[in-house]
Order: structure tokens, then C-alpha cells, then sequence
């Protein structure tokens, strides 16, 4: 997690030096005149969570015109510069407010003030554990819903295409037709439901060249359609090592956020199973197929679509099964 941190006095600064005794990647700054807004700007688009070490009133102020939507915003916790309270101004479930809040508590002795109205009531918080699971929420309109419909004391259904280890939270029960929510790398589903989106998948790519990011996009969103794969499902991307500068494949991994491993021919060759060979390709870069190899030794699971070719351009996905539980969120 980046975490970012600013303090106003010597008091706040002493604190902030406790907390990075925990926290030791934290960055923590003083507030110079006319600085306030200038960092939290900058901190505000670079970090995951912001600590604002002083008065609530300055730190809800300082966000204001950054505060974007909750799939997006940072979580934001106001320490109080005696280490009383840990209270979460932003972000509490999605973006693990409640959470950092509560283990910034732990390092000062502080008490943590928790007002999301499912925790107050210690109901199940849906998007708290997503964020728990690694599962992106793909449609978070739904989570108040969810959440309404708990706190009225309803009973929500959910749909796994995964096994989840441990009990059902209460009010909440498994489900195979009438969902509300719903686990799943697919497109595919009611369109009522919460959509959770585990990252799971890899995509292998092979490609000619020079070819241009453009190119490498259109092949790639071909193959999620064709398998009906969730965009927000893929987790990274992986080719073989002759690859590894091609300025075209980089910029699409940039633009998609994905993170790009290499591997060498040895070690493609050497993945068990059954691919789409090509005496071409073999002849090219030493082993007979790259995409659906180095997608399949990426994740550590199986295919989940085969080599689709086109426009100089070959992609496949692979697929590994989460992990996933029941249990505290906090």
C-alpha cells in the first residue's frame, strides 16, 4: 500500500514518526504555509491511503476537490496528533479506510471511530470484503442496495463460481438461481446483481514486430469477447523474452495496468499440456507456441481460451482458481 502522510506541529510529527516505525514505507511530511493543498493534490493521485495528522475539519476541506467516486479515491484517515482517535473520512470499505484505521489504532493505542452503517451494526460489508478477496466490485452502484437491503434485515443470495471456505455470514446464503450477488470471471449473469470480479486471469500474447498497441488492444478485447471474460478479471500479461523490449506490447501492458512477464523458449517448452503448435513459429523463436505457454506458466492454472491469431497478433488466456473465505474484514 502507498501510504502518505502529513502532520501540521511537532506533536504531529512525533506521531507520524510512530507510525512509520509500523508503517515503514510511509512518507510522512510537514505542512509548510500554503502547502496543504499542493499535497494532498499530488498525494491525493499517488497513494492508496492519506493520514491526515491533525483536525478533521482541515483534512475534509483539503479533499474536497479531489474526491472522485469510491472506486477511485484513496482512503483517507484524521489522526488526531495526541493519538486519540482514528477516524476514516474516505473510502471506509472499497478503499480500506475502516481497515487502516483501525491498524493505525493498534500502533498508537488511539481508538478507532467506525461509522459505516454496516459495521456500526456488525452486518456483513460487502465491498469491505471484496476488498479483502481481491475481487473488484464491477458495477458499485449496487453495493448500497446490498447494503439497504441488510440493514433492513433481509437475507442476500450469493452465486460462487469458486469455492469460499468458511461459514456464510448471517443474512447472507448461497444461491444458484436468484442471486444478488455474484463471484465470477464471466461477463455473463443477472444484471441485477453485485458483480465481484476476482483477478485471475493471464493473458499470453505473441505478436509480429512493430506492431502497434492498437493492434495488440483490438486482438486482446476480441478474445474477451469470444470468451466472454470480464475485462477487470485479467491480472497480468506474459510473452516470451524475445518480446520483452517490444515498444508496442509495452505501451498496451502501460495502458492496461497489467504487469508483463518474459520467459525463455527452455522454459515455455517446458509447461505441460497441450497447445496449439506451430512449425512457424518453433522456427522463429525456439519453441512452437508462445502466447498460450507463457499465459499458462504465468498463472499457475489452464487454458481458458486457445491461441486466437490476427493482424499479426496471437492471444490466450489462462486461468487460476482464487482463494477465497468468509471472515473478518477488519
Amino acid at each position: 500500500m502507498r501510504l502518505a502522510a502529513i502532520a501540521f506541529t511537532d506533536c504531529g510529527m512525533a506521531l507520524g514518526a510512530r507510525l512509520r516505525e509500523t508503517f515503514p514505507d510511509m512518507t510522512v511530511e510537514r505542512c509548510g504555509k500554503g502547502g496543504l493543498s499542493a499535497w494532498t493534490e499530488r498525494a491525493f493521485a499517488e497513494n492508496d491511503a492519506l493520514v491526515f495528522i491533525g483536525a478533521a475539519g482541515i483534512a475534509v476541506r483539503a479533499i474536497a476537490p479531489y474526491v472522485r467516486t469510491k472506486v477511485h479515491d484513496p482512503a483517507v484517515v484524521v489522526l488526531d496528533e495526541l493519538g486519540t482517535f482514528a477516524i476514516p473520512v474516505l473510502s471506509g470499505h472499497l478503499g480500506g479506510a475502516n481497515e487502516l484505521a483501525v491498524r493505525l489504532a493498534r500502533c498508537v493505542g488511539a481508538l478507532p471511530v467506525i461509522t459505516t452503517a454496516t459495521d456500526v451494526h456488525g452486518l456483513f460489508a460487502v465491498d469491505s470484503w471484496a476488498r479483502s478477496q481481491g475481487l473488484t466490485v464491477a458495477n458499485p452502484g449496487r453495493i448500497k442496495w446490498i447494503s439497504a437491503r441488510l440493514l433492513a434485515g433481509e437475507t442476500v443470495k450469493l452465486k460462487s463460481l469458486y469455492p469460499i471456505a468458511g461459514e456464510f455470514p448471517p443474512q447472507v446464503e448461497p444461491d444458484e438461481e436468484g442471486y444478488d450477488i455474484l463471484i465470477t470471471h464471466r461477463t455473463r449473469g443477472r444484471a441485477e446483481a453485485l458483480r465481484l470480479v476476482p483477478r485471475i486471469v493471464t493473458v499470453g500474447i505473441g505478436c509480429k514486430r512493430g506492431t502497434a498497441a492498437e493492434t495488440i488492444e483490438e486482438a486482446f478485447e476480441a478474445a474477451l469477447r469470444k470468451s466472454g471474460c470480464h475485462p477487470a478479471a485479467v491480472k497480468a500479461a506474459a510473452t516470451i523474452d524475445l518480446k520483452a523490449g517490444e515498444p508496442g506490447l509495452l505501451a498496451f501492458c502501460r495502458g492496461r495496468g497489467l504487469p508483463l512477464s518474459t520467459y525463455s523458449a527452455a522454459e515455455l517448452a517446458a509447461v505441460p499440456g497441450s497447445f496449439s503448435g506451430s512449425a512457424f513459429v518453433k522456427k522463429t523463436t525456439g519453441v512452437d507456441n508462445v502466447c498460450e505457454r507463457a499465459a499458462v506458466l504465468r498463472s499457475g492454472g489452464r487454458l481458458l481460451s486457445q491461441k486466437e491469431a490476427g493482424n499479426g497478433v496471437t492471444v490466450a488466456l489462462a486461468i487460476e482458481e482464487p482463494k477465497l473465505s468468509f471472515g473478518e474484514e477488519l
